[in-house]
């Protein structure tokens, strides 16, 4: 994905994701985003002299606000972000604004949404109330369902591609193929002679092949011939197989599991559109 400057980013758009490997980064990023949609002078912005600006760079701006995962009774962090916490988005985004002219919201590790918490957000990013900017951040916008994704501009923050990110993109590229053409016995090879990487490098590479077939299914990235159905099927199997691996199942089993279910049914994947 072309990176793109945050200044002024997201040409209007109403939900912008913002990824970035330092989540610190990320939602920096989404504040000055946050200050640029409330300022109230014209040219660039955000100006940082008017009063939303300076407000919002305080963090006290009445119409800027973050949601993130809650705390348990323990103080702990929970792992997900819950669908009542979106429906209070949902119910709070048809008020007014206090102040501005828009009301901004800062969905902080928006990948850590579980499925019915995304599909609430599905809902509300499909028919937002007038004058709400919604702000994703992500470490891996793969993480979130493709029409989530859909139906948002789209920021890497990422940088320089390190040579991890090289070669999980190239062992991406190479497992898409081996499923795109359908071809069963290369892709069991492909699996058998990869399925020794490391847990840290099979995780880059079902996060890679995961948003590669989520812009595929969204149209930014050419599809290879697989069809709607295929890539949602994949989109699905590579997010189980991440969450296996976050729970420490082995990475070979992991690679078994793909080797079997990528070409559902059989087939030559190549052949359908």
């Amino acid at each position: 994905m072309a990176q793109q400057s945050t200044r002024n980013a997201g040409g209007g758009a109403h939900a912008v994701i913002l990824t970035s490997p330092d989540p610190a980064e990320s939602l920096r990023q989404a504040r000055l985003l946050a200050a640029a949609a409330v300022c109230e002078r014209g040219g660039e912005q955000p100006c940082g002299q008017c009063r939303h600006c300076r407000k919002a760079m305080a963090g006290i701006h009445p119409d800027i606000l973050t949601v993130r995962r809650l705390t348990d009774d323990k103080g702990r962090q929970k792992r997900e972000i819950g669908v009542e916490q979106i429906r209070q988005i949902s119910a709070d985004a048809v008020v007014l604004p206090n102040e501005a002219r828009r009301k901004v919201y800062i969905l902080e590790e928006a990948d850590t949404m579980n499925i019915p918490a995304q599909n609430a957000a599905l809902k509300l990013l499909e028919e937002p109330p007038a004058g709400a900017v919604f702000l994703l951040t992500a470490v891996n916008a793969a993480r979130l369902l493709p029409t989530v994704r859909s139906r948002c501009a789209e920021l890497s923050l990422n940088g320089e591609q390190s040579e991890a990110d090289e070669q999980a993109k190239a062992l991406a590229g190479a497992y898409l193929s081996a499923v795109a053409a359908g071809d069963r016995a290369g892709l069991y090879a492909w699996c058998a002679a990869n399925e020794g990487l490391d847990q840290a490098g099979a995780a880059a590479f079902l996060a890679c092949a995961g948003q590669q077939a989520a812009d595929m299914l969204c149209g930014r990235e050419k599809a290879r011939g697989l069809s709607t159905r295929q890539l949602l099927e994949l989109t699905e199997l590579l997010g189980r197989c991440a969450g296996y691996l976050r729970v420490n199942v082995g990475v070979k089993h992991i690679f078994g599991l793909l080797a079997v279910d990528s070409i559902a049914g059989g087939g030559n994947r190549g052949q359908e559109h």
